[in-house]
């Protein structure tokens, strides 16, 4: 469909449009156009990863024209009239245009339509709403390329109404004016979304997690936490982040890492009982056990930790963890640990030689005596600053 009252700007696809699967499905599907954030990143001189096709075609007709090319499909999202097609493993989502029926906050009745303004009215904000053929033409509706260029999140439309579609929005704003945004926020939508906080209580804690995080993986979220705090936002999802300084002080550091759970971690209130919060947002376990070792000041090196105490500390911390435990302990109490970072670098994670064969090697009887004999030869080699070798352990061990 062809709307002749709206200008054409035309602009250069990437390889990462042009080739590969993308092309393959714009061309099985006639009148297809990329939209949502492969246009936005392309706009904003980023690199493009996940590449969404819209098309004004029922999901069935889609997936049968993209059969008749080649072109794996699998039906992921049917319901909302979403099809994954796959080529050479790259995978490409093609979604039907559609219409709201029915909204609740959560979830949405939607029918099908050829109306590609109808389709981009129901997106979130006006730079998400824009889409381009495969020659590079581009559709906007609302002026989401100026909106771009000027660093603004604006909703499409009223604020409250996009909300109340769907309240994940209201999270998507902070992360996206964390990413994209500039100067001051759209006023009206910061109005809308003080109204909108109760709402927020109807979100799956999955959902409230994946934006949190997606924000904290920001390369600065510390603007759009300051808004989400001033909003009522940040205390209605997180009650237990604290003021803000650990934060700040992380964030202060270009070399620190962008890592969200570290970042989390530097967030919250001293004392906060993380297994409650974890079961709240539904970590994973993985992810539950690092924030509680990232938020236990017990585990954090003091900046002078060097020598045999620095290998010792090294042997009692899971790999991967020793690094981000010195971040945060310097963002907690501002104290420089660039040096520590350096030897934490450069010294290797001690791990203990011998294992349950060997005790047993050396006569030990199976049972609960070959725990108890390694943890005595362990705290032995651990005296001796890590280094005895396997040899002068299995020695140890023999002596009983």
């Amino acid at each position: 469909m062809t709307e002749p009252d709206l200008p054409h700007d035309r602009i250069d696809p990437p390889a990462s449009l042009s080739q590969g699967a993308p092309a393959a499905v714009l061309a099985a599907l006639p009148g297809a156009r990329v939209v949502g954030g492969a246009v936005r990143d392309l706009l904003a001189g980023r690199p493009v990863h996940d590449v969404d096709v819209a098309v004004a075609l029922a999901p069935e007709e889609a997936s049968r024209l993209l059969r008749e090319a080649g072109i794996k499909v699998f039906e992921t999202g049917l319901a909302h009239g979403t099809v994954t097609a796959v080529l050479d493993h790259q995978p490409v989502e093609v979604t039907s245009l559609r219409r709201d029926l029915v909204t609740d906050g959560r979830h949405a009745q939607v029918a099908w339509s050829t109306d590609w303004r109808e389709d981009a009215a129901r997106r979130d904000f006006t730079f998400n709403a824009m889409s381009m053929d495969a020659g590079g033409r581009l559709w906007d509706y609302f002026d989401g390329r100026a909106d771009l260029a000027g660093g603004r999140v604006r909703f499409v439309g009223d604020p409250a109404t996009r909300m109340a579609e769907d309240y994940l929005r209201l999270l998507r704003f902070f992360r996206f004016h964390a990413r994209y945004g500039r100067g001051a926020p759209d006023p009206a939508a910061l109005a809308a979304i003080r109204d909108a906080v109760p709402g927020l209580a109807r979100l799956s804690a999955e959902r409230v997690w994946m934006e949190l995080k997606r924000l904290l993986e920001a390369p600065d979220p510390g603007g759009a936490l300051a808004l989400m705090r001033e909003a009522g936002v940040l205390p209605a999802i997180l009650p237990e982040a604290g003021e803000g300084a650990a934060l700040s002080r992380l964030l202060a550091d270009p070399q620190a890492p962008v890592e969200p759970l570290l970042r989390l971690a530097a967030l919250l209130a001293p004392g906060t009982e993380t297994e409650a919060l974890a079961r709240r947002l539904r970590f994973s376990s993985a992810e539950a056990e690092r924030l509680r070792q990232l938020a236990d000041p017990k585990l954090r090196p003091p900046p002078e930790l060097e020598g045999a105490a620095l290998r010792r500390w090294l042997a009692g911390t899971p790999p991967g963890l020793p690094a981000d435990l010195a971040w945060i302990a310097e963002a907690s109490d501002g104290v420089d640990r660039s040096a520590l970072r350096g030897r934490v670098a450069a010294t290797p994670r001690p791990v203990f030689p011998l294992q349950g064969r060997d005790a047993l090697a050396a006569g030990i009887p199976a049972g609960p005596g070959v725990g108890q004999a390694l943890a005595r030869v362990r705290q032995w080699w651990l005296q001796e600053g890590c280094t005895p070798d396997a040899q002068a352990c299995r020695i140890m061990l023999e002596r009983g």
